[in-house]
C-alpha cells in the first residue's frame, strides 16, 4: 500500500499524535518513515560591535536555534524507534509546509501525514495553516490526522 511516508513535527503534543499515527501506518504497511522538522534559521550578523559581542551573540543564537531544532527532531525519532520502527530525519531551514512538500518530493513519498491543528476558527481563512497549504500542493496522498481532540 504505502512504501514511503513523510510526517512533520514541531515538537508539540498534537504533532506527536500525527507522528504516532504515521508510525502506526509505517509499521502496518512496512513503509519507510521520514520525520521532518522545519525551523527558521537565524543568520549570523556580519558586523561586529565595538566590543565584539554582537557578532558572537548572533552566531550563538543561530547555533542554539539549530541545536534546539535538532533536539525536537531527535525526540520525535527516538519515540518512533522505541516502537521498533526505522526512521529517517530531515531538518529543514524555512517554512514548515514548504519543508514537508519538498521532502515528500525528494523521497518520492506515497503519503504525507500532517495534524489538523491550526485548521479551526477564522484564522484558517486569514493566516492559512500548514495542513491547508500542504493540502493544496501535496505531490502524493495526504492524511490530515485528527490531533486536537
Amino acid at each position: 500500500m504505502y512504501k514511503t511516508i513523510v510526517v512533520g513535527t514541531d515538537g508539540s503534543a498534537t504533532a506527536g499524535q500525527a507522528v504516532s499515527q504515521a508510525a502506526a501506518l509505517a509499521r502496518a504497511t512496512g513503509a519507510a518513515l521520514h520525520i521532518v522538522h522545519a525551523f527558521r534559521p537565524i543568520s549570523a550578523w556580519a558586523g561586529v560591535a565595538p566590543d565584539g559581542s554582537a557578532a558572537a551573540l548572533s552566531v550563538g543564537l543561530a547555533e542554539d536555534t539549530e541545536r534546539n531544532a535538532r533536539a525536537v527532531l531527535d525526540r520525535a525519532a527516538a519515540a518512533v524507534r522505541e516502537e521498533g520502527i526505522e526512521v529517517e530525519t530531515h531538518l529543514c531551514g524555512g517554512e514548515a509546509a514548504e519543508a514537508l512538500l519538498d521532502t515528500a518530493e525528494q523521497v518520492n513519498a506515497d503519503l504525507l501525514v500532517v495534524g489538523n491543528r491550526g485548521m479551526t476558527g477564522a484564522r484558517r481563512f486569514i493566516l492559512g495553516s500548514v495542513p491547508n497549504k500542504v493540502s493544496h500542493h501535496c505531490p502524493c496522498s495526504l492524511l490530515i490526522a485528527y490531533t486536537t481532540g
